[in-house]
C-alpha cells in the first residue's frame, strides 16, 4: 500500500530569494548554470513541490499561479526563471507507478527533475527494464537536479511514443557543453550514460496517462510544458520594459539631446510595447484559468482548449521577443554595447521563441484544431 504524506508549507518568501538572485545572476551567467545551493533556495519557496502530488506531501499549484511565480523570477534573471520553470516537470512523473513515486518522494516533496530527452537513443530491453547508453542534449538545470531523465524509444505498449528513463545523478556524466547567446546560465548541458540498466518501473511515457488522480494531472501536460517556457520570455520582456521606462525618464543622450522620455517616438514605442505584452499575457492567463476550471470540475480539457493553450503560449513567446527588440530599437546607440543590460535580455528573449514547443508550426497546428481538423504537429495534444 502506498503511503500518503502530509503537505508542509514552504518556508521562505519568494521575494527574499529574488533579492539574493539580483546579486547572484552574473555568477550564474559566468559559470553557465544556476548553482545547486540556489536551487536549494528555490526549493524553500515551494517551486519544486508545486507539481508534486498532494498524496506525496506536495503543494500542487494551479497552473496560472505557478506561471506567475516563474514570470517574477524571470524578470530578475531569465536563466533562473527557465531552470525554476521545470518545477512543473513533475507532472510528467505522475505517469510513473505509484510505488515508484512513493520511493521518489520518500525524502520529501521538493524534487528537482531535469531531462535531456533528445535525440532519443536506443536502449536494449532487459528482463528487468532497459540498458541505457548514449548522450542527450539540453538538460536544463541538470547541475542542481535530484533526478535526471533521458529519452529512449517506445514500443508496442506505448503506442510508439518515446519513454523517459530516470536515473540518479551518480549514474550520469554531465558534459558541460553549452555556448549560447541567450539563457547562458541554464546549464543546459549534455547527459552521457554508459550502459546503465534502468528498471521498467522507473520509465514513463512523456505526457502519458497519470496514475495520480488529482486535478493538476488532468491539465494538458504538453501544453503546460510550453506555457512555463513562454512565461519566462514574458518575464524577460517585463524587465526590458521596466529598464527602458526608468532609463528613459532620467537619461539624456550622449549628444546632449533631450532625454528619451521627452521624445515622442520613444513614448509611443514604449507604450505600444507595453500594450502588446499585456495583451498577449491577458490571452495567455485567460486560457490557462479557463482550462483549469474545466479540470477542477472533473471534466477533461477539450481539444479546443488545448489548442488555445498552445497558441497563446506561442504568441506570448513571440510577442515577448518582439517587445525586447522594440525596446532596443528605441534605445539608440548605447544598446549596441556588449555590456549593455538590454543585450542580456535580447539573448534571453530569443530562446523561448526558438524552442520546438513554441515555434511557427504551432500556429498552423492550433489553427487546424480551431477549425475542426486534426493538428498538423505530432504531439500537439
Amino acid at each position: 500500500m502506498v503511503q500518503t504524506q502530509e503537505s508542509r508549507p514552504a518556508t521562505v518568501p519568494l521575494e527574499d530569494v529574488l533579492v539574493e538572485l539580483t546579486s547572484r545572476r552574473q555568477e550564474f551567467r559566468d559559470q553557465r548554470y544556476v548553482s545547486p545551493n540556489f536551487v536549494a533556495r528555490l526549493k524553500e519557496t515551494g517551486i519544486y513541490r508545486a507539481s508534486t502530488p498532494k498524496r506525496f506531501g506536495g503543494d500542487p499549484l494551479p497552473p496560472a499561479e505557478f506561471l506567475r511565480r516563474i514570470e517574477r523570477i524571470a524578470a530578475v534573471d531569465g536563466s533562473t526563471g527557465w531552470v525554476a520553470s521545470f518545477g512543473s516537470a513533475l507532472v510528467y512523473l505522475a505517469a510513473l507507478p505509484l510505488e515508484t513515486q512513493a520511493e521518489l518522494y520518500a525524502d520529501g516533496p521538493d524534487v528537482c527533475f531535469a531531462g535531456g530527452l533528445f535525440p532519443v537513443q536506443h536502449a536494449e530491453p532487459t528482463e528487468a527494464g532497459f540498458l541505457v547508453n548514449g548522450r542527450w542534449k539540453f538538460a536544463s538545470g541538470c547541475m542542481g537536479a535530484d533526478i535526471l531523465g533521458v529519452g529512449i524509444p517506445g514500443d508496442d505498449s506505448t503506442a510508439g511514443k518515446p519513454r523517459t528513463a530516470l536515473l540518479r545523478p551518480d549514474q550520469v556524466e554531465i558534459v558541460q557543453e553549452w555556448d549560447v547567446v541567450g539563457m547562458k546560465g541554464t546549464g543546459s548541458f549534455d547527459l552521457a550514460v554508459d550502459h546503465v540498466e534502468v528498471p521498467r518501473e522507473w520509465t514513463f511515457i512523456r505526457g502519458g496517462e497519470p496514475t495520480v488522480d488529482e486535478p493538476l494531472y488532468r491539465y494538458p501536460t504538453l501544453a503546460y510544458a510550453a506555457q512555463v517556457l513562454a512565461v519566462v520570455g514574458a518575464g524577460v520582456a517585463r524587465s526590458a520594459l521596466d529598464f527602458a521606462t526608468e532609463v528613459g525618464a532620467g537619461r539624456t543622450g550622449v549628444t546632449g539631446a533631450p532625454k528619451l522620455a521627452d521624445r515622442a517616438y520613444y513614448r509611443i514605442g514604449l507604450a505600444e510595447a507595453e500594450a502588446n505584452l499585456r495583451s498577449a499575457r491577458a490571452y495567455f492567463f485567460e486560457v490557462s484559468e479557463e482550462t483549469w476550471q474545466t479540470v477542477l470540475a472533473g471534466d477533461p480539457a477539450t481539444s479546443r482548449q488545448n489548442a488555445q493553450l498552445r497558441l497563446s503560449a506561442t504568441h506570448l513567446a513571440k510577442t515577448a521577443a518582439e517587445v525586447v527588440n522594440q525596446v532596443i530599437h528605441l534605445s539608440g546607440t548605447g544598446a549596441i554595447s556588449t555590456g549593455h543590460p538590454l543585450q542580456w535580455l535580447l539573448g534571453d528573449a530569443l530562446v523561448p521563441q526558438q524552442h520546438a514547443f513554441l515555434g511557427p508550426a504551432m500556429y498552423d497546428a492550433a489553427g487546424a484544431v480551431l477549425m475542426g481538423q486534426p493538428p498538423t504537429v505530432p504531439g500537439f495534444q
